[in-house]
């Protein structure tokens, strides 16, 4: 496995980006041709828009679950570089830092990360400004 850095650190899961997300949205397409094809027929009108339905919530809960995921592993990643930056200076971070900059923080290396957070805060960095000014790239592996 490469070294990880600010151009490869994006993580997909296989199995949730390339296999349950086009089933589901073909299984979507499908759904909604078979109930435009049961307009005229009546008998099957209800059990093709229940279909079409139940298709559109199993999308909207497999985006819910990946949602949910993330924001449990930020509120983690924020208890993390928090403690981090209070073991370093005896002080909390900045209450200025977004739930967004504080992960992108968590790359930055210790001799950097304080200076850094700082900037951040001070100049409003986006998470994405924050990890390209990361100089020693501290890998996070079990971010999905």
């Amino acid at each position: 496995m490469p070294t990880q850095s600010f151009e490869n650190h994006a993580k997909t899961v296989p199995a949730f980006h390339f296999v349950l997300l086009p089933i589901l949205l073909l299984t979507f397409i499908g759904s909604l041709v078979n109930l435009y094809h049961s307009l005229d027929d009546h008998t099957r009108l209800y059990s093709a828009a229940l279909i079409v339905v139940l298709t559109f919530c199993m999308i909207i809960t497999a985006f819910c679950a990946r949602v949910f995921a993330l924001m449990a592993q930020d509120r983690a990643i924020r208890a993390e570089e928090n403690l981090r930056h209070f073991a370093m200076t005896g002080k909390l971070l900045d209450s200025r830092l977004t739930v967004k900059q504080i992960v992108g923080l968590r790359f930055a290396s210790d001799a950097e990360f304080v200076a850094l957070a700082a900037k951040a805060a001070n100049e409003s960095m986006s998470q994405k400004d924050i990890k390209q000014a990361v100089k020693n790239w501290r890998a996070d592996e079990y971010r999905v």
